[in-house]
């Protein structure tokens, strides 16, 4: 069997064979050497980020500051208000806001409420923190996915 020319048409060249130009772009090659540059580079991009390499002094001074742990006001599927794992009554709660507020000033306070809970009656225990003198106040609420909250909940509270 003769082996006859890949190409079809009917032109002839000097070598006999068609030199029709080829109309479309192979991709592979290009793709191939994009996803290589992409692989440099994110090899390359951290040790980019490296600063000079210098010798730190040593020093006396006193470490920075940790972050303090929050403090955490949480409400039962009752109303009953908890500072950390203590319980207290709305009566009792103001004058222990009052004394850690003397402690630290600073303090982060986070409230946390049972889904049972009126909302009316979270708004009175963030009211009394807001009484005891904490500025910084924030409402903890589970997220969308179902994952709980860093802390544990007291007395049956959400998890």
């Amino acid at each position: 069997m003769a082996m006859g020319s890949l190409r079809s048409g009917g032109g002839d060249d000097e070598d006999g064979l068609d030199a029709t130009p080829m109309s479309e772009i192979n991709v592979t090659p290009m793709v191939d050497v994009m996803l290589v540059l992409l692989i440099i580079f994110m090899v390359a991009a951290p040790l980019m980020t490296t600063g000079v390499p210098v010798q730190l002094p040593k020093t006396s001074a006193a470490k920075v500051a940790q972050a303090q742990k929050p403090l955490e006001v949480s409400i039962d599927k009752d109303g009953n208000p908890f500072i950390a794992k203590d319980g207290f009554t709305p009566e009792t709660i103001l004058p222990r806001l009052k004394e850690l507020r003397a402690q630290n000033p600073e303090q982060v306070v986070l409230v946390r409420g049972d889904r049972d809970v009126p909302y009316g009656k979270i708004m009175e225990v963030m009211g009394l923190v807001g009484q005891a003198g904490f500025t910084k106040v924030s409402l903890i609420a589970q997220s969308p996915g179902g994952a709980a909250p860093a802390a544990g909940a007291a007395n049956g509270a959400t998890k």
